[in-house]
């Protein structure tokens, strides 16, 4: 191939590098409205009392806005596709406040300084309720998070309100209670992740204004035009026609951006005031008032015989959904659905997935989603189950592992149409040294160096639900428009599908134009989540350049007066089989929208897929330990990665080694903390610590390809796989050099001391 698989630049990279790409704010009117929201002292609160009177003759103050003045309808900020699972719990501006930071008033003003000078003057009387800080003991409190009638779900989430349960999801094939009784080992333990905030550059931003036909805009760095464009018009009871969504570069999203932010509140100010209006949260409120990945306890049993051949697998997660329910049903179904396959020995396994609310920030989407805590509690556990038979570990998962072509009791039938997951391994093995490092190394400074080891899959797309559609177009001068609803995230999406096309019309990536997400302008795309952008809009993209490609050769062949298949296409010019006849294909597109041609040739293409075809990893960590104080130095890291075809070789070595960055800040140093108030301590970087390039030590990335045949040239997914395997590997290398099993993230030096010490 000529263009798919080649580590080209990003089609953006020049611009980037040299701080040219126009970001949301850069959009914005100068003479937009400043957005600014009071949020409650109060985890749980209702307002008896809200005075603005005198925060309203505030000089520059347009308007203030509390629950009284917006409309009444409950909606969900998540974004995924309609029929959307996540509960509809949420006003613009309630009465009952759920969270230290949940939203009291809007307050819209000329400048900044108003709007800051009108917030401290709103008087706001609370009734304080007893509030629910603990997923532990959520369920069957004595306070209810949401009391209110009017919630509504789309479909049964297995929600029970009254005992704060926001959804439940239960797998259960086989018997496992006998299966635990027939097995020789079982390994029983319960293992806790925390909330871990996703960091990205760019805070949360958006702008709005009115149209010259009076049609709401909505300008916002989002992952999710589509559904962003849904929320608005729900909240705000307008119909959906009535709202355009744009999405210029985005400075990052991890997740984060799959959720709605502030956009209803500029929107309902530009609709109060007819005025453009913007909003900016601060990198404290992004920490704080935003979403975070989902805390949760995981209950793990699993079973073996003498040999090793895992027998049983049971489950049982609590997630802590916080204050609403964003992204609650299907984050707890991911972590027993990307978890469960993995291991197709089995001959029962169970997973009971509860989200509870909690008096906290609300859970949403992050890069991994369900998956990495799921992960962390399963290889955690599978590790243990090495340990106790006196095995490798990778020898283990090599016995125990779903392969290519085979089914698990999870699929129900269905059979695994790619996978180089014991190839990884291998690999893996080889690029560490695990034969030589495995255990532990006791150096002579006294310090421990061990290797541990970890696996994970992930999906591709969501199977049977999200669909995309691509447009190509030949211009007039021979050049291509791609247009996507897609978002491009810093990933290189943008430049994937471009290759993609490029692959299929024989182009080059700079004859390529992507015009991306403008839901006035765009095909419909569900936005960049669930690992879908590469497979589900790769694959539209794939077909709508096979079908542009047979117009070109089908129109090209009539010109030069022939049958179709008596003409070919080499990307430049189209020829008779016999040579006799040649045009260009510039030509050919000029006759196509001058004289006699009068048509535009275009090729549009839908793509969802029934299956989610998994992309595996399998990772290894070497960590040097201090046994006299606890602390750890993570040495190497290395990952092995199967996500099928790679389109773009840097992109995704890119990927793989933000993912792992990002894995290990969540294995070793990132947590969000709360004192005893509710109130967020971690909402800035001097306290919400991530890793610096210091601290990930050494990284290594390789490939070991597979043919999806399902995928664009046998792609899978490579986005969120990689942030899986950090926090159960590098726990693993911890217990292998000091025997302290840490079993409650990040693994920090006071709790390996703790563990060394019992």
């Amino acid at each position: 191939m000529k263009c798919v698989g080649k580590g080209l630049a990003k089609i953006d990279a020049i611009a980037i590098s040299t701080g040219k790409p126009v970001y949301t704010e850069d959009l914005a009117p100068a003479n937009a409205l400043v957005v600014k929201i009071l949020r409650s002292p109060h985890a749980f609160a209702r307002i008896k009392a809200i005075d603005t009177t005198k925060a309203s003759t505030v000089k520059g103050v347009e308007c203030i806005l509390t629950y009284k003045d917006v409309p009444k309808v409950r909606f969900t900020l998540a974004g995924q596709s309609f029929p959307e699972p996540s509960p509809y719990d949420r006003l613009i501006l309630d009465r009952v406040v759920r969270y230290v930071g949940d939203e009291v008033a809007v307050i819209a003003a000329v400048d900044e300084k108003a709007a800051n000078a009108a917030m401290k003057l709103i008087k706001v009387d609370y009734e304080v309720f007893e509030p629910v800080f603990d997923m532990e003991q959520a369920i069957g409190h004595s306070s209810v998070v949401h009391p209110e009638d009017d919630l509504l779900c789309n479909f049964p989430i297995g929600m029970d309100k009254p005992r704060n349960i926001c959804s439940s999801h239960k797998v259960e094939v086989g018997d496992v209670e006998q299966e635990l009784k027939n097995c020789d080992i079982v390994i029983e333990e319960a293992y806790y992740t925390q909330a871990q905030a996703h960091a990205m550059m760019e805070t949360f931003r958006a702008f709005t204004y009115l149209d010259h036909t009076g049609r709401l805009v909505v300008v916002s760095s989002t992952q999710i035009p589509f559904h962003i464009r849904r929320q608005v018009a729900r909240a705000l009871e307008l119909p959906a026609s009535k709202v355009r969504v744009i999405k210029p570069r985005i400075g990052g999203g991890f997740g984060g951006k799959q959720t709605g932010s502030g956009e209803v509140f500029a929107g309902l100010v530009t609709l109060k005031t007819g005025k453009p209006a913007m909003f900016i949260y601060s990198r404290t409120e992004t920490f704080s008032c935003t979403t975070s990945r989902h805390a949760m306890r995981l209950k793990i049993r699993l079973g073996a015989d003498k040999d090793g051949f895992i027998r049983a697998l049971d489950i049982e997660n609590l997630s802590d959904t916080g204050a609403y329910g964003e992204h609650a049903p299907t984050t707890s179904m991911v972590c027993g659905d990307k978890t469960l396959p993995l291991y197709n020995k089995t001959r029962a396994i169970r997973y009971l997935g509860q989200a509870v609310y909690t008096n906290k920030m609300p859970g949403g989407a992050l890069r991994g989603y369900g998956a990495t805590q799921g992960t962390f509690a399963l290889e955690s556990a599978v590790n243990q189950l090495a340990a106790k038979l006196d095995m490798d570990p990778t020898e283990l998962r090599l016995m125990n592992l779903i392969k290519e072509g085979e089914t698990c009791l999870a699929y129900q039938g269905k059979v695994l149409g790619s996978s180089a997951l014991d190839r990884c391994i291998q690999k893996g093995k080889e690029l560490i040294g695990w034969d030589d490092k495995f255990p532990r190394q006791v150096l002579a400074n006294g310090k421990v160096r061990a290797v541990g080891m970890a696996v994970t899959m992930q999906g591709s797309g969501i199977a049977g639900i999200d669909t995309a559609s691509v447009e190509i177009r030949l211009n007039d001068d021979g050049s291509y428009t791609l247009l996507t609803g897609s978002t491009d995230m810093g990933t290189g999406s943008d430049t994937v599908l471009a290759q993609i096309a490029a692959e299929v019309l024989m182009t080059t990536l700079d004859n390529i134009v992507v015009h991306a997400a403008d839901t006035d302008t765009s095909p419909y795309d569900p936005g960049s989540y669930a690992s879908s952008t590469a497979y589900v809009t790769g694959m539209a993209a794939l077909q709508a350049a096979e079908k542009l490609k047979k117009q070109i050769i089908s129109h090209g062949a009539k010109v030069l007066g022939v049958e179709p298949e008596q003409a070919e296409f080499d990307g430049t010019n189209l020829t008779s089989l016999d040579g006799s006849k040649i045009m260009t294909l510039a030509k050919l597109a000029e006759l196509m929208v001058l004289g006699a041609g009068k048509q535009e040739l275009v090729g549009h293409a839908t793509y969802g897929s029934p299956i989610s075809p998994p992309p595996f990893i399998a990772g290894f960590a070497e960590v040097e330990v201090d046994p006299e104080t606890g602390c750890i130095d993570l040495i190497d890291y290395v990952a092995v990665v199967d996500c099928g075809t790679v389109l773009n070789a840097n992109l995704a070595r890119i990927q793989v080694e933000g993912g792992i960055a990002q894995g290990i800040g969540m294995a070793m140093y990132e947590d969000v903390r709360y004192d005893e108030r509710g109130k967020m301590q971690t909402d800035t970087f001097m306290q919400y610590k991530i890793p610096c390039r210091k601290d990930v030590g050494k990284i290594t990335v390789a490939f070991e390809a597979s043919y999806e045949p399902t995928g664009p040239f046998g792609a899978k997914s490579v986005g969120e796989v990689v942030i899986n395997t950090p926090p159960p590997a590098i726990a693993h290398a911890v217990y292998n050099a000091v025997g302290a099993s840490v079993r409650h993230l990040p693994i920090t030096p006071e709790k390996v001391f703790m563990g060394m010490n019992k």
